[in-house]
């Protein structure tokens, strides 16, 4: 939400006080490693805190105890914070943060914190909103200076050492020389920041409506890069959900001009260095408009959410490419992302010994050495060419066309480039296995493990894979096992981590995948938890004030958080709402589904200023405004035709079913001995029983 005009203009009246910021290692010491300099972040399980933990500065991690210390003490604290896979964070660190001078400028004159953004995302949302409003962007790492009692007084994020220094000691000497100045000012930040969390109810469904979706889609359609894809800018983010609502969208409306822009970015997507070409995955984002160099980092969440994109996207459009992307990239996670408990890493490092993407890239000597007489071919096909140089002699395999255009003017088959290809990568793989491979973060964190299952269930869905199914099912129980305990849920595990806190975005994510899973399985436990794990979410974070959820428990932060946007995770609001949609229609409650549209309508105000920033809650728009499906199949021969609808495009459909007897209301009194039967539903009414996928797809054209 944008800061308000008081806000700004004491900022402009304090920014002489402050300094501009810059804009935005892998493998865990060994314990027996000898160092000169050791802190308290030694005894915690993050490799990020572990990054730190020989460093000169005296590190805390974040607690209460820390702040209490800081307040004895009378010192400013200062609160670092990133994540692993950081490639400015290490920077960083190894300039500024292992540096002797600056270390002693902050032991002497702050308590400093290192905070892991991944473990404790609700630090980094009270800071993150803080840095932009007092400098108007963010990034990572995200340095704060606050008053002892966590109020910030700067933000900031990449600093070199002079930059830093300057900052710590003006900072300071305002705290030593006029408290009262900088209790005035921190004050102020932090009611903003408690303001920009406040959601203003509304009860008002008529703003509910296919005009105000169309009218989102008309704004943020004058910001699409009609000609590279995703969104005008100099640099390019994937964010599936923008795509998977405008995929949704396109069908829904009849939108040709979305529908192409969705095709072309993912078509874009799939052909540029954004994606590893050899081992599968996508990286974090491009550092340029032609998603040509990415930042190196992979990330779980994106990787999760991209099975799902491309899956779905097949099904629409049906091109084997996007078959291939799902394939390899869960060949990718399988092979470099999963622990023995069958849970999933959270990241690997975009740095290798200290250079960014050097597990990747290539020179042209070493491709030409690795490939010999087939090198010719292949530096034409991922374009290995002067031009195309990222720098140093440094490539990044990427395409500029499809294997159509390609097989015509190499006068090649289809058949031969596969084989050709295939040799290719088990070289080239061969080779980049002698490397040294990037750190991994192993945090297996709720939320992101989840959306992994959600991305399984839709590339089961979309290729009748079992064992993609198998591995979401996999994923779940080792959730349920390692990070579920005493009735609640951890956002991480890891053997020997301490932390013990859940977040809202790990039980709404949580209940979505399990509610996926029941609609593919039909196995009620499923849903029984998704019902329990949403009872949990509304008893620990709901505010009675807006009608929405908070982001945490407890009041330890300077402002309560209420996360409504979408960044590269979903909101968790919107994943609440939808779930409370969907179990409403499952168990036609009314109360549930009048709760969802409370938050919705709460919320359609901001999608009409951002709706790139609303993707999710603009889904569930179209949920609401367009008609809605439910669709329920009883009788023993449920499973094929569940999958013979999913063989089409569906949005604005719930598809379930029951192999027996059961009091749902969608399955009441439906269940015939040795027959099944196909309900077609809206709003409670159904029509006539059918017993064909063709006849009830049918039925929903002419409901």
């Amino acid at each position: 939400m944008k800061p308000s005009t008081t806000f700004l203009k004491v900022t402009l009246l304090l920014v002489f006080l402050l300094l501009t910021s810059c804009k935005n290692k892998g493998e865990k010491v060994e314990e027996e490693e000898e160092h000169e300099f050791t802190n308290a972040l030694v005894n915690e399980s993050s490799p990020y805190l572990l990054q730190h933990a020989h460093n000169p500065v005296n590190w805390r991690p974040w607690s209460q105890e820390t702040l209490e210390d800081a307040k004895k003490e009378n010192k400013l604290v200062l609160v670092s914070i990133g994540y692993s896979s950081c490639h400015w964070c290490h920077v960083m660190e190894e300039e500024t943060f292992e540096d002797v001078e600056v270390a002693k400028v902050m032991n002497d004159n702050f308590v400093s914190i290192k905070v892991d953004r991944e473990e404790r995302p609700d630090v980094d949302q009270v800071y993150m909103t803080a840095l932009q409003l007092i400098s108007g962007n963010g990034g990572w790492p995200l340095n704060v200076i606050t008053l002892p009692n966590g109020k910030p007084l700067y933000g900031g994020t990449y600093h070199t050492k002079e930059q830093w220094t300057q900052v710590l000691t003006k900072i300071n000497d305002l705290y030593q020389n006029d408290p009262q100045k900088a209790s005035e000012y921190a004050d102020m930040v932090a009611n903003v920041i408690a303001e920009a969390n406040t959601i203003v109810p509304n009860s008002d469904n008529e703003i509910l409506s296919k005009d105000t979706v169309r009218e989102s889609v008309k704004t943020w359609s004058e910001y699409w890069d009609l000609e590279k894809g995703g969104d005008k800018g100099v640099q390019k983010f994937m964010i599936p959900s923008n795509l998977m609502f405008l995929l949704d969208y396109a069908i829904l409306q009849e939108d040709k001009q979305a529908k192409a822009h969705v095709k072309n970015t993912l078509d874009i997507m799939a052909f540029g260095g954004i994606y590893d070409h050899l081992g599968g995955g996508f990286y974090r984002y491009s550092t340029d408009p032609d998603w040509k160099v990415p930042h190196f980092e992979k990330m779980l969440y994106d990787n999760a959410q991209v099975l799902s994109l491309y899956s779905r996207a097949f099904t629409v459009f049906k091109d084997e490419r996007y078959k291939d992307i799902v394939w390899e990239t869960v060949e990718f996670l399988q092979r470099e992302m999963k622990n023995k408990d069958g849970g999933y890493y959270a990241a690997l490092d975009a740095d290798t010994e200290g250079e960014e993407g050097k597990y990747y890239v290539w020179g042209k000597e070493e491709l030409m050495e690795v490939l010999e007489d087939d090198f010719p071919l292949f530096s034409e096909y991922y374009r290995i060419h002067d031009e195309t140089v990222w720098e140093d002699d440094k490539y990044v395999l990427h395409r500029s066309s499809n294997d159509s255009k390609f097989l015509a003017e190499n006068q090649i088959d289809g058949s031969s480039l596969s084989n050709i290809k295939s040799n290719w990568h088990k070289k080239l793989m061969n080779a980049r296995g002698k490397r040294t491979f990037p750190g991994v973060d192993d945090k297996v964190i709720t939320s992101w493990n989840a959306l992994l299952i959600d991305g399984l269930v839709d590339a089961y869905k979309a290729f009748n894979q079992e064992r993609f199914l198998d591995e979401a099912v996999s994923i779940f129980t080792s959730l349920k096992t390692h990070n579920y305990a005493n009735g609640k849920l951890v956002h991480t595990y890891k053997p020997g981590s301490e932390q013990r806190k859940g977040f809202l975005e790990d039980y709404s994510f949580f209940a979505h995948a399990s509610l996926s899973l029941y609609e593919v399985t039909f196995n009620t436990d499923y849903l029984d938890f998704a019902r329990e794990l949403t009872k949990k979410a509304h008893n620990q974070f709901y505010d009675s004030s807006s009608g929405l959820y908070f982001f945490n428990e407890g009041e330890e932060l300077i402002a309560k958080i209420v996360k409504t946007d979408d960044g590269v995770l979903p909101s968790p609001n919107a994943i609440m709402a939808s779930n409370l949609f969907k179990l409403g229609h499952i168990d036609y409650n009314t109360e549930f589904m009048e709760r969802s549209k409370k938050m919705l309508a709460s919320i359609t105000p901001l999608i009409a200023e951002s709706p790139s920033s609303y993707s999710k809650w603009n889904s569930l728009l179209l949920k609401n405004t367009f008609p809605f499906f439910e669709i329920a199949i009883v009788g023993s021969n449920v499973k094929p035709v569940v999958q013979g609808f999913q063989k089409h495009y569906l949005p604005n459909t719930l598809v379930v079913g029951s192999k027996e007897k059961s009091d749902s209301p969608l399955f009441k009194d439906r269940f015939i001995e040795d027959e099944t039967y196909i309900y077609v539903c809206q709003n409670t009414t159904c029509k006539l029983p059918v017993k064909t996928v063709e006849k009830a797809l049918g039925q929903m054209k002419n409901f």
